[in-house]
């Protein structure tokens, strides 16, 4: 099954130009997925989490290293899906509507370079398809960084 997700964010990015525009475009499209009230990034500077393009309400500016949902993905380099994020221990709750989360991280040369983070305001929003499809999405960026 073709990714249209990365489809659509082949189509409107580009290495020749700032980061910042490419991501802000991106979290654009992934504004358009169902279910969801919050998605964007955070970008990685010293092993901390900073605000970086996003769609939503306002959110947290910056997330240590280890902590909450995306700083965990941080350390441990890999994609979480939380069902229900009242469950997570030390979830940051930037927003009480959201219910649930999937973050992502964008890795290059072995190194977290940012995260997909996306909230719904639904237990049990995201699936292991949702998870692939972002995968694929956070390797294309990594070569943007």
């Amino acid at each position: 099954m073709k990714n249209l997700l990365l489809e659509q964010v082949k189509s409107l990015t580009k290495k020749d130009i700032p980061l910042v525009s490419n991501l802000s475009n991106v979290s654009a499209i992934l504004n358009t997925l169902e279910k969801i009230n919050w998605c964007g990034f955070y970008i990685v500077k010293d092993d901390t989490l900073y605000l970086g393009p996003f769609q939503g309400e306002a959110a947290c500016t910056t997330i240590p290293y280890g902590k909450g949902v995306c700083g965990t993905c941080l350390k441990m380099k890999q994609s979480i899906i939380v069902n229900d994020v009242s469950k997570f221990e030390g979830h940051i709750a930037c927003s009480s509507l959201s219910k649930s989360e999937i973050v992502v991280p964008i890795i290059k040369d072995n190194i977290v370079m940012a995260v997909i983070d996306i909230d719904s305001p639904l237990i049990n929003r995201f699936t292991k398809e949702n998870q692939l499809a972002l995968e694929e999405v956070a390797e294309y960026l990594s070569t943007l960084f």
